[in-house]
């Protein structure tokens, strides 16, 4: 049974809410950055990097103390406000390929820690310190964690619904995204979403592992104040058939020692391969890989793919590191060794060639999308899958609702 309450959010103010709302901070190149902080002093990402002007390089906690003091300023000067009442809200995303439909609420600590909501990556505890250390000292979380939820007729037909009526916010980005936001304050809607939510059971992190952690962290740490925002964390729900799962694809800077004919020989024994010379070439389908070498694509595919014996063995970003990456390339360690690197899937295949033709990468790695029933099973055996091999879409927009702490 999957809690979802509402809270009490902080918003811009409606005048400038495309002006405050940005991409995740590292989303951003250092120009588009220095950009946005040059050129438009309501950018929540003047709240995010607040040592930017004096250009300081400071430790944490300092960073932290700042980060929490330009919030502030950006409420004493009503660019951001709270609401009165507790709310949830429907909010849609529209590219040019796809619209993404989503609840924000908070979820439940408990059920975090009792896997009602369900994981399927590991975490680095460093991150989840830091992270903990972060909202521990600036009081608020702009990025809500994103959670899947089985498909639901009823649910789409009160979203669809739902969007007929007058919106909170109406805006586009830079990237030509259109943002619409809905207000959630009638409470028999709020209690008919409340049972909906209670009786479809489990619920799954498609992205916001480390976040999640951290919240959980933070409760542990100051669960005797009294403070009951603690009990849970933001969340954006939303359909499991509406989330777009890319590849995370792999650059790597040598072979290993291998001459070029020594590589695609031991990749022989175990690939059926395919010189695609020239063709922009990427999987098709599961148990396929792409790769890029020497100025041209292959194609290969595994030949042997009953030979497992958990649904971790047979993902593909598995399949590649236990046959290919470790015991051909030597890189054991994915999150950490510095010969490997990684672009997603949402990028042009043009990426990858464009990197290794540069030279400093010799060869790339091209993987099939991991599908969201793969994802699913992997929480519910409580098996992890390895670094970087989703990117999941849709990304929330920083400084559009904040849940304060």
């Amino acid at each position: 049974m999957a809690q979802i309450i509402p809270f009490k959010a902080v918003l811009p103010s409606r005048d400038k809410v495309s002006l405050v709302t940005s991409r995740s901070y590292d989303e951003y190149s250092a120009a588009e950055l220095a950009a946005q902080l040059d050129f438009n002093p309501f950018s929540f990402l003047h709240v995010l990097n607040p040592a930017y002007v004096n250009q300081q390089k400071i430790g944490l906690e300092k960073r932290f103390k700042l980060v929490a003091q330009k919030y502030k300023d950006f409420k004493n000067e009503e660019v951001l406000a709270n609401e009165e009442n507790p709310v949830l809200f429907l909010y849609e995303i529209q590219s040019k390929n796809q619209v993404f439909n989503g609840i924000i609420g908070a979820t439940s600590i408990a059920d975090y820690q009792n896997n009602v909501i369900k994981k399927h990556e590991d975490t680095l505890q460093y991150r989840v310190e830091i992270f903990k250390d972060y909202l521990h000292q600036t009081r608020f979380n702009t990025e809500p964690v994103l959670i899947t939820y089985p498909d639901d007729a009823d649910l789409e037909s009160w979203i669809q619904k739902k969007k007929g009526t007058d919106s909170l916010y109406e805006f586009s980005t830079k990237k030509k995204e259109k943002h619409t936001l809905w207000k959630i304050s009638d409470a028999d809607e709020i209690h008919w979403l409340q049972q909906k939510f209670e009786k479809i059971g489990d619920v799954y992190i498609a992205d916001g592992h480390h976040r999640s952690a951290s919240a959980e962290l933070l409760y542990e740490q100051d669960k005797t104040s009294g403070n009951k925002n603690l009990d849970y964390f933001m969340s954006f729900l939303i359909a499991e058939s509406n989330v777009k799962i890319y590849e995370y694809n792999r650059i790597i800077r040598d072979l290993n020692g291998h001459s070029k004919e020594g590589f695609i020989q031991e990749l022989s024994k175990l690939f059926w391969i395919k010189n695609k010379e020239q063709e922009l070439w990427k999987p098709l389908k599961k148990f396929q890989f792409g790769m890029y070498l020497d100025g041209e694509f292959y194609s290969l595919e595994l030949k042997d793919t009953n030979d497992f014996k958990t649904v971790l063995d047979s993902l593909d970003a598995q399949i590649l590191y236990e046959k290919v990456l470790l015991p051909i390339l030597g890189i054991s360690d994915l999150r950490n060794d510095e010969r490997i690197d990684y672009i997603p899937g949402n990028q042009s295949i043009t990426t990858i060639k464009e990197v290794i033709d540069e030279g400093e990468f010799e060869i790339g790695f091209m993987l099939f999308p991991t599908e969201i029933s793969e994802i699913k099973a992997l929480a519910d055996n409580d098996l992890i899958m390895p670094p970087k091999s989703t990117y999941i879409e849709p990304k929330f927009r920083s400084g559009l609702v904040v849940y304060e702490i």
